[in-house]
């Protein structure tokens, strides 16, 4: 046995593949994806390395969650601050919102709002 980072690369019936740090594949067994699906979906969304406990087999690898190394993790990621703005996004935005006033004018409705209104009209001609 041997401790290894990776992330999950796919989800299925019979469990999980995730690939290593050296780029190597493992296959996770079910039961093991079944009593940590959360870490393992979070993994899979956010491409995020778990640490895993590798186990060589006839026919590759079996990799599970290492769960003395996890606790760790955990509370690394529990003292790092979760940032909920990003200013340089959000001024990027504003700058596009501006530029893009003069498409929409105040004082005339959205052009959603035109658009449906000519669907119903064009809509009530076949009623």
């Amino acid at each position: 046995m041997s401790r290894a980072a990776g992330h999950v690369i796919n989800m299925h019936a019979f469990g999980a593949t995730v690939r290593l740090e050296d780029g190597t594949l493992a296959a996770v067994p079910r039961h093991e994806v079944e009593s940590h699906r959360g870490r393992y979906e979070l993994s899979l969304e956010r491409r995020t390395r778990i640490p895993l406990d590798v186990h060589p087999v006839a026919h590759g690898k079996v990799a599970v969650l290492a769960a003395d190394a996890l606790d760790a993790m955990l509370a690394a990621e529990a003292a790092e601050p979760v940032s909920l703005t990003d200013d340089a996004f959000e001024e990027r935005l504003a700058a596009y919102l501006r530029a893009t006033e003069e498409w929409a004018p105040p004082d005339k409705p959205q052009p959603f709002e035109r658009h449906l209104l000519r669907k119903r009209r064009r809509s009530a001609q076949f009623k």
